[in-house]
């Protein structure tokens, strides 16, 4: 009986082997999400941000083009009309740049500004004299603002030289089109986010004693 007994432990446990070498063989290994993102290119590994860069950027021009233009009849402020045309034909050419950028690693770029940008056109584009002045000055540096955040944690990161290069053109662009905004003298900083918070700073006390120890 004991000995029946264990055959059949026996028999069942090699079935148990068999069933699991059958699931393992049959069944896909995991995938890692932010592995699966990844596109090999002849540039690097593109990343999931590396292409949200793109679009972003992309994005930030098809609704600031246009709203340049709008200065040139809407603004009262000469320095607003002036910064409004810098900006229009600067996006121009950063867009040409975004556009081939994305073609060489095969990143599908939209025609349209998101939601978002959308009604910062349709509200600019009811506006004319200070009040128009007054929120192109805002709208544009609280945008640039956030995208410029995006672009410098993807150059700081990418492992793609192409988008290592865009992104650093892109920096360019950001900063240099906040100075511009700021120049008209309606920005309103207290308005704008604030910066991120730093991490503590360690005690004294124990920063002293690790470099007598080091």
């Amino acid at each position: 009986m004991h000995r029946l007994l264990r055959g059949e432990l026996f028999m069942l446990g090699g079935f148990v082997v068999a069933a699991a070498v059958t699931i393992a063989l049959v069944m896909p290994p995991a995938i890692d999400p932010a592995a699966a993102q990844w596109t090999q290119t002849s540039t690097g590994p593109l990343t999931a941000a590396d292409r949200d860069l793109l679009v972003k950027v992309r994005q930030a021009g098809l609704w600031e083009m246009p709203v340049g233009e709008y200065a040139q009849t809407r603004a009262e402020s000469q320095r607003v009309k002036e910064v409004g045309k810098l900006i229009m034909e600067e996006h121009r050419d950063l867009d040409l740049i975004t556009r081939q950028t994305a073609k060489k690693l095969g990143v599908a770029l939209p025609d349209e500004p998101n939601p978002d940008q959308q009604r910062w056109m349709a509200q600019l584009a009811a506006e004319s004299g200070p009040a128009f002045d007054k929120d192109f000055a805002n709208l544009l540096r609280a945008a640039h603002g956030k995208v410029f955040t995006v672009v410098a944690g993807v150059r700081s990161g990418t492992r793609n030289s192409e988008i290592r290069k865009f992104a650093q053109e892109g920096i360019n662009y950001v900063m240099r089109h906040m100075a511009y905004l700021e120049s008209t003298g309606l920005v309103d900083h207290g308005q704008l986010p604030e910066p991120p918070t730093p991490s503590p700073a360690p005690p004294v006390a124990l920063a002293v004693e690790k470099r007598r120890h080091s």
